[in-house]
């Protein structure tokens, strides 16, 4: 018999199967304390009440108890009750699922790797007043299944925010909120697939999931080469459609050429062909006005890829893609086979936060937190490792460092992987160029800001180090931040 008992009112499904009673709750209780559904520390409730739950003899459940506090998974204390052993084997009980990579995370003490904002500046207390009014105003329809595309009021503030602030031609139907830039950047793939499209350009220097997506969903890739003045767009030719970081290459830093994006625009309009813009950090441009949106230049040829990833925090997975018109139907079709929508809760918060004007000033809090330590990281880089040139327009969340003449990317990232910084080679995000660069991606923004100056002086003092001769390429690939 399968039985549901509760432990301060948290329930725990047992297995009680089989004609003995206590060995198939002994059995149970172990499976509970090793696998982590019982933590250490939990308090079980007496045999008596224990007993009742199950419908057993009080007797059965004090001898299982007593049997596995001889085994160590179990103390009992006069006054404390029955509990968990804090160790059982040797070894401290560990949640379901324990993460795989603990271990290496525990040797990064300092992490400079791209990806993500300062998660320790979200505005916790603003956002708690949002939710809270979100939730007030509310109908309960809200709460219900709701529009695939995203909620009403969601879209309505993203179409007023987008146009004010990066330029984007939108309106509230046109909008499409998914969970995170990789996410809807699958869905489209998969659209442009059944549409019959067969082959998508991409930069050969950017984010490893674009290209993974594109493959996955039968797509061919045409690599696009990236110089001074962005992605190589005459190299387009034939290609269906086309992924670029137009306001920021990522992870090379610089802006796509005026040139270059009224070509890739002609490109798109005269051919029917699609663009699809992901403006990842396009609200961080720190020495001048940010460069509004290619979506402006051709509505209905590109779709415009926004996040609040870096703006807000990755774990929010809310993103958005604002697309032609054409392409809105079978969006939200290819949406509701893979996932009918993002968190409600979360859409209405995000949407009062932008309503309220606590989405501008945060952006433009961390807009000038993130400037003051681009120039430190420069000046320091100046200062004690001047052989370390950093590239790139002054923008974003990540900056480009090229390593010293006799440097390779594997020893330095060795380095100071000994030192307890957390670094990524450019390599990690190579999808197949033909100049190799030995250099550094520097997520400048990750670290809480009391760990910051530490970080930089861990980073420059490795770089300032004598090298190593330098091995042949290539870096071994890392995962990235998705966006």
């Amino acid at each position: 018999m399968q039985r549901t008992w509760a432990i301060s009112g948290v329930d725990l499904h047992l297995d009680l199967g089989g004609p003995r009673v206590r060995a198939a709750l002994e059995a149970g209780l172990r499976e509970a304390v090793s696998s982590g559904r019982l933590r250490a520390g939990t308090r079980l409730p007496s045999s008596r009440a224990l007993a009742a739950d199950l419908g057993v003899a009080r007797n059965t459940v004090a001898e299982a108890y007593s049997q596995l506090v001889a085994e160590g998974w179990l103390t009992a204390r006069q006054g404390s009750g029955t509990r968990v052993a804090a160790r059982v084997d040797g070894r401290e009980a560990r949640p379901l699922g324990g993460a795989l990579g603990e271990p290496s995370a525990a040797r990064v003490r300092y992490d400079l790797r791209p990806g993500s904002p300062d998660v320790s500046a979200f505005p916790r207390t603003a956002w708690l007043r949002a939710a809270r009014t979100a939730l007030a105003e509310a109908p309960f329809a809200a709460l219900d299944y709701s529009d695939p595309r995203g909620q009403p009021e969601l879209r309505a503030a993203l179409a007023e925010y987008l146009a004010r602030a990066r330029g984007v031609r939108a309106s509230p139907d046109r909008i499409v909120v998914c969970s995170g830039f990789t996410h809807g950047f699958s869905l489209l793939c998969q659209v442009l697939r059944h549409r019959g499209a067969g082959t998508l350009a991409t930069e050969d220097h950017g984010l490893p999931s674009v290209p993974a997506a594109a493959t996955a969903a039968g797509l061919g890739l045409r690599r696009l080469p990236v110089d001074e003045e962005g992605a190589v767009v005459e190299g387009l030719g034939d290609a269906d459609a086309a992924v670029l970081t137009p306001a920021h290459q990522f992870p090379l830093g610089m802006l796509l050429a005026p040139r270059r994006r009224a070509l890739a625009v002609d490109w798109a309009v005269s051919g029917e062909r699609l663009i699809i813009e992901d403006d990842y950090d396009g609200e961080f441009r720190y020495d001048r006005h940010p460069v509004g949106a290619l979506q402006a230049l051709a509505p209905d040829h590109v779709v415009y890829a926004g996040t609040a990833s870096k703006t807000l925090a990755p774990g929010l997975r809310l993103a958005w893609l604002v697309v032609p018109p054409a392409l809105v139907e079978p969006l939200v079709a290819a949406r509701m086979l893979a996932e009918r929508h993002s968190g409600v809760i979360d859409q209405l918060t995000l949407a009062e936060l932008i309503r309220s004007g606590a989405y501008d000033r945060h952006v433009r809090r961390a807009r000038l937190a993130y400037r003051r330590r681009r120039d430190r990281l420069v000046t320091e880089l100046r200062r004690r490792a001047p052989q370390a040139q950093v590239s790139g327009i002054a923008a974003g969340l990540h900056a480009l460092v090229d390593l010293p003449p006799g440097r390779s990317e594997t020893e330095v990232i060795a380095r100071a992987s000994e030192r307890g910084l957390g670094i990524t080679g450019l390599a990690s995000f190579d999808h197949g160029s033909t100049h190799h660069r030995q250099a550094l991606v520097v997520g400048y923004a990750k670290p809480p800001e009391h760990a910051f100056t530490a970080a930089v002086a861990r980073l420059t003092a490795v770089l300032g180090e004598p090298g190593d001769v330098p091995e042949p390429r290539r870096g071994r690939r890392s995962s990235a931040g998705e966006y």
